[in-house]
C-alpha cells in the first residue's frame, strides 16, 4: 500500500529532475548562442559584437584613408625639421 506522502515525494523527485533539465538545456543554449561563436570570432582575430551578435573584423583608419602608417611618420619629422630650420636662422 502506497502512503500519501510517497507520492508526494515521487512528484517532487520529478519536479526536481525537470528542473534540472530545464537548467542543462539553457546553459547549453546559451552556450551554443552566445559563448561559442564568440569564442570562434576571438579565435580568428575578429571582433564580436554581443548586442548584433556579428562577428566583425577590425579595419584600420590607413584603410579607408588610403593614408599608410609611415607616410604619417615622415610628414611628422618633415614638420619637426621645418619647425627646426625655422627656428634656427
Amino acid at each position: 500500500m502506497s502512503l500519501p506522502m510517497n507520492r508526494f515525494i515521487d512528484r517532487l523527485k520529478l519536479v526536481f529532475f525537470g528542473a534540472f533539465l530545464l537548467s542543462l538545456v539553457g546553459i547549453f543554449g546559451y552556450h551554443a548562442h552566445v559563448v561559442w561563436p564568440a569564442e570562434r570570432c576571438e579565435s580568428k582575430g575578429s571582433w564580436w559584437d554581443p548586442d548584433g551578435r556579428v562577428c566583425a573584423r577590425p579595419v584600420l583608419i590607413s584603410d579607408i584613408t588610403g593614408r599608410t602608417i609611415p607616410e604619417r611618420k615622415a610628414a611628422q619629422q618633415a614638420e619637426a625639421e621645418a619647425r627646426a630650420a625655422a627656428a634656427a636662422p
